[in-house]
């Protein structure tokens, strides 16, 4: 069974609780690592003025203590994978049916990218 590396686990910490349910759970049926959950200020403007993030500080779900938002990538990392995003995302989707979260989404159903990306929506 997979489970959360140290820099993973560290990450997630920085995550809302629902989101650590739904990811402790996932990590249980699929092999993946925790990029970044919680993001300072410094990092969401250098995200945004490198293109990697459409907003600025502190319009991001990454940017609230805990972060409503998480990026994920399946392991070991091959960023041009695009099938086993996918497959990562109905593990994390039926991860959120098994701990009852109705409310974290993917970044890829809700603007055709971001494929690492997941947030809280209310």
């Amino acid at each position: 069974m997979p489970e959360f590396g140290s820099k993973s686990k560290e990450r997630l910490q920085s995550c809302d609780p629902q989101i650590q349910k739904v990811l402790e759970e996932a990590i249980k049926h699929y092999d993946f690592s925790v990029l970044e959950g919680h993001r300072t200020e410094e990092k969401q403007q250098e995200y945004f003025e490198s293109g990697a993030s459409k907003v600025q500080f502190p319009n991001s779900k990454h940017n609230v203590a805990p972060s409503l938002a998480v990026d994920v990538v399946p392991y070991p990392i091959d960023w041009d994978n695009i099938h086993r995003f996918k497959e990562l995302s109905e593990v994390i989707k039926e991860a959120c049916k098994t701990v009852e979260v109705d409310n974290l989404h993917w970044g890829f159903d809700l603007w055709q990218w971001d494929m690492p990306h997941w947030e809280i929506r209310t």
